[in-house]
């Protein structure tokens, strides 16, 4: 799969995502970071670490999943935790093996 074909996917996902998070993305957008895989604004723009194409898809999901959570909780509190194992089951064996993946 090209680059171009998984970043069309890979956003194809964050918009599914977004809809079943009930989530408004203003701004989506996949570029080179240097130090995260992910951030967000309270404006409603998301940006993805290019890097991420190049990981398994459901750490996508993890990534995804994460930053989208936080335009409702800003932290990593009980609540954020709560909602990413409503949504995504054992998240922390993804977090882990997205750690493993960091540059």
């Amino acid at each position: 799969m090209t680059e171009l074909n998984s970043k069309a996917l890979f956003k194809e996902l964050v918009y599914s995502w977004a809809e079943k998070l009930d989530v408004k993305v203003v701004r989506l957008v996949v570029r080179p970071m240097r130090k995260k895989w992910a951030s967000c604004s309270t404006g409603g723009q998301l940006n993805f670490n290019v890097e991420l194409l190049n990981l398994r898809p459901e750490l996508w999901d993890y990534v995804i999943v994460h930053e989208l959570l936080h335009f409702s909780v800003p932290n990593h509190g009980k609540l954020w935790k709560s909602l990413m194992r409503a949504h995504l089951g054992d998240y922390e064996a993804l977090e882990i093996g997205l750690a493993a993946a960091f540059f």
